[in-house]
């Protein structure tokens, strides 16, 4: 049952990979998709799932976090139901959380109060759909005292992730490997592997036992996936769940299985391609699985003007409340809430935060544009490269990204 359970949420990540996007907010508050935050994917995933008793562990730049969920993530606490962020409090000493299993070994309280028969431990800044429900069902099922949510990838790709092999039964983990160049491809596909998704399920006395004992071992880099879980492969309790397997109600069969790490600047404009689409690889317009977030009170996104030469037109985007295309052209791009695109300007497969303001006769192309970036009249983003390098972070693949609030030199 789902009041029998513990949702903690780990969002203390620094997220170095995204910057400037990390510059003064935790990796899981970067906003993502017009309207989201990172978090709300998997808070959406699990108070979907029924489970209502959730902690999120915050760590790094936390405000913006703590008064998203605060504002935002707001339960019946009548039926005893919370979203609780939960900063790193020193319970054990004057120290800082030194890895996602000391976190939640520094927060034991939370479930010795809860005193749940099983923890579910998701990471918060990855882009997907999930019922945790069906995880959860096949870890009890199992008797194993860990199940590991697994994505399949290309055996080629095994040392970019962490990779799980499995028995000959496919259920049950017989190793757990970070980044290896030699992988074993999995019984039923020998061209795949299992990635890891960073998503546990624990019964709840193995974890506290596993926690304790890692704690006590000076050596341990205290990681959920590089300590813990290897711990328990090694005395046969863990167990993988294919993500394929995972049924959302309203979700295409087109977007089964769909996960992306977002940890990267490149991986985040991917992702965010991935929404636009005519047939889009993951769509938020599923109302049997919504994706929530706060609804501040924007206007309805507009489009105005229509003379000749003066067109305000968007093709292949996501306009979110609040935005405004004034006589200007907008392809493949997310506009999120109070971004404005003047007259005679041009955006193109760009993300647009919230209060952008693209002056006219300016061109954006291949860019994110964070919080009230100003882009001048007549000013040029993505158009010539090496310039840009000079003044702005630019992604490997030739995304320009610029920071909150600053101005686009002319």
């Amino acid at each position: 049952m789902a009041t029998d359970v513990l949702a903690m949420v780990l969002a203390g990540g620094e997220g170095k990979r995204l910057m400037p996007l990390t510059a003064d907010r935790a990796k899981p508050a970067v906003p993502f998709g017009g309207m989201y935050r990172m978090i709300d994917f998997v808070l959406s995933n699990l108070v979907n799932g029924g489970y209502l008793k959730l902690v999120v562990l915050t760590q790094y730049k936390s405000h913006s976090l703590d008064r998203h969920i605060s504002k935002t993530w707001r339960l019946s606490t009548l039926l005893g139901n919370y979203v609780a962020p939960v900063p790193a409090q020193q319970r054990l000493g004057p120290r800082w959380f030194a890895g996602s299993a000391d976190a939640i070994h520094q927060s034991m309280n939370l479930i010795s109060d809860e005193r749940p028969a099983h923890v579910v431990v998701f990471g918060a800044d990855n882009i997907y759909r999930m019922d945790p429900r069906q995880m959860v069902a096949q870890h009890i099922a199992s008797g194993a005292g860990v199940t590991v949510a697994a994505i399949r990838q290309p055996l080629a790709m095994a040392d970019q992730f962490g990779v799980i092999e499995v028995d000959e039964g496919g259920r049950r983990i017989s190793a757990f490997r970070e980044k290896p160049t030699d992988a074993h491809g999995l019984p039923d596909a020998p061209h795949e592997v299992f990635a890891s998704m960073g998503n546990y399920v624990f019964t709840t006395s193995v974890l506290v036992d596993a926690l304790t004992r890692d704690a006590e071992d000076p050596e341990s880099k205290h990681d959920m996936g590089g300590s813990i879980v290897p711990m328990l492969v090694e005395r046969g309790e863990a167990g993988v769940y294919d993500f394929r397997d995972n049924d959302v109600t309203g979700q295409r069969q087109t977007e089964r299985g769909y996960w992306r790490d977002v940890g990267t600047l490149d991986s985040f404009y991917d992702a965010h391609m991935d929404l636009i689409s005519v047939d889009p690889e993951f769509s938020l317009y599923n109302p049997e699985w919504p994706i929530l977030t706060s609804q501040d009170p924007w206007p309805p996104a507009r489009s105005v003007h229509g003379s000749a030469g003066r067109v305000g037109m968007a093709t292949e985007s996501l306009l979110s409340p609040g935005s405004v295309v004034s006589g200007s052209s907008v392809n493949r791009s997310v506009l999120s809430p109070g971004a404005h695109v003047h007259s005679w300007a041009q955006v193109d497969s760009s993300v647009l935060m919230q209060g952008v303001q693209v002056g006219r006769n300016a061109v954006v192309r291949n860019a994110i544009l964070d919080k009230d970036v100003v882009v001048p009249e007549g000013a040029r983003v993505g158009v010539d490269i090496d310039r840009d390098r000079e003044l702005y972070t630019v992604s490997d693949n030739g995304i320009v990204v610029i920071g909150k609030g600053r101005e686009v030199v002319v």
